[in-house]
């Protein structure tokens, strides 16, 4: 890793969660917490399919918008989606989260699905949101995960990028190859597992569109990201294969090409992804600010002296970001 690159956030990892499976995985297990209300809105895309934008309520024409994009077979449901809306309700924000196709419990209507490198639907969603913003009102995007890897190629590649205020990326899956490959890897196989278990649900809940399609598959013959990403992802999306879809969707090669003022951050640890994924400085140009911690895990942050009564560092840092503007 090269230092250079690194800026030093205050992040104090919480002495009992040092662990980074610990950091991974005690947000998802223990957040807790009553779910809070959204209002729904379905959105047309350009094919013809839909998805849904999940707001919270009272929305103020005053105050400004943040835009959430989960994680794979993540959604407004997700842990820490929940608590960054609770936050924006907090400072009487507005707030979405973008459920990507099929995430938001219901069933599509077109064989095509969201992966890391869709940054359509995006582009359709962000265009919906910039025709119902006041002169006085701004837009930031905050992605997670995959949603991270689809926010920064977005960045890098839309017309609309330049209108949104900021941006912010945690925990990137910056090389997709990378990133199977270490899913792939002692413990993490369990994420592996979780996540496949998933899609598979998933891809069964689309299956009279799998048949109107003529797409056939054996789940016998999926037993890692590589297999599914290449008999699925690729195929119901238009890739040559999972070396296609990785090579054109990784968004390291993107990064350069980014105008708006981002904020990327990452964890050495992040069981995710090894450490030579992670950019270098000649791959950051000015308008992006890169900060990696030693620790945090996947999606984590977590500081905290007492067991059980955690802080979450990461969203404070973003929502630090989005206000010294």
């Amino acid at each position: 890793m090269n230092k250079k690159i690194m800026n030093a956030p205050k992040f104090k990892v919480a002495w009992w969660l040092k662990n980074r499976h610990l950091q991974t995985l005690y947000p998802v297990f223990f957040s807790g917490g009553k779910k809070i209300r959204l209002i729904r809105e379905k959105v047309e895309l350009e094919d013809g399919d839909f998805l849904s934008l999940d707001w919270i309520p009272n929305y103020n024409p005053k105050k400004p918008i943040i835009l959430f994009l989960h994680g794979l077979e993540g959604s407004s449901k997700s842990p820490y989606i929940q608590r960054m809306m609770k936050k924006a309700v907090s400072k009487n924000y507005n707030a979405a989260c973008l459920n990507f196709r099929g995430c938001d419990g219901q069933v599509n209507i077109k064989l095509k699905s969201y992966h890391a490198g869709e940054t359509s639907d995006l582009n359709t969603v962000v265009k919906k949101i910039m025709a119902k913003l006041t002169a006085e009102q701004k837009l930031y995007i905050v992605g997670y995960s995959l949603g991270a890897n689809v926010l920064l190629k977005w960045l890098a590649e839309s017309d609309l990028a330049n209108s949104i205020s900021k941006a912010i990326a945690v925990s990137v899956p910056f090389e997709l190859a990378g990133s199977a490959a270490a899913l792939g890897k002692g413990f993490s196989k369990i994420y592996e597992w979780w996540l496949l278990r998933c899609l598979k649900q998933s891809l069964k809940r689309k299956k009279s569109i799998l048949l109107e399609n003529n797409f056939i598959y054996k789940e016998k013959d999926i037993n890692n990201f590589w297999e599914f990403d290449n008999l699925i992802t690729a195929k119901i999306n238009g890739f040559k294969d999972v070396y296609d879809y990785y090579e054109k969707s990784s968004s390291r090669q993107f990064i350069k090409k980014i105008t708006v003022e981002t904020l990327i951050v990452h964890a050495l640890d992040d069981p995710f992804l090894s450490q030579e994924n992670i950019p270098q400085k000649n791959e950051i140009n000015n308008s992006v600010k890169l900060e990696i911690t030693t620790q945090g895990g996947h999606l984590g942050f977590v500081e905290g002296r007492i067991p059980f009564l955690p802080k979450y560092w990461i969203d404070d840092r973003v929502y630090e970001f989005i206000e010294n503007d």
